[in-house]
């Protein structure tokens, strides 16, 4: 059973998510993990176009933009429970949870009801 803080904490994390345009989430990402991370996480070859993301020159097609808002707003989730470096760490590395892959790869893959139950199941204690 989640917290009244675990609770309120996904609520800031999302509602962050939803106010930010994408351009600050492509920035943000590309901060973070590099641009070719982002360009990855996103599905998409040219890590190029992640800087005009940035820049607000053009913006990702829909399924892109999915992907990139979900690891935005689990970083913010993991990032608010813990802080920026282990909120990094945790998004890279492997996650017994998701069958050893990283979070921003199950991402990737399209799996991010798994990678948010493994970023509960972190913020519990649970792994």
């Amino acid at each position: 059973m989640q917290t009244m803080r675990e609770t309120a904490a996904e609520a800031r994390a999302h509602r962050d998510t939803t106010e930010r345009t994408i351009a600050d989430i492509a920035r943000f990402l590309q901060g973070h993990f590099s641009q070719r991370v982002t360009a990855h996480v996103a599905g998409i070859e040219d890590a190029k176009q992640v800087g005009k993301w940035c820049r607000a020159l053009n913006a990702p097609r829909y399924e892109a933009e999915v992907r990139l808002r979900t690891a935005y707003q689990i970083f913010k989730l993991i990032e608010e429970g813990e802080n920026p470096h282990t909120a990094r760490a945790w998004m890279i590395g492997m996650n017994p949870q998701l069958e050893d892959e990283s979070p921003l790869q199950a991402i990737a893959d399209g799996h991010f009801k798994d990678v948010m139950a493994a970023a509960r199941s972190y913020l519990q204690g649970d792994l």
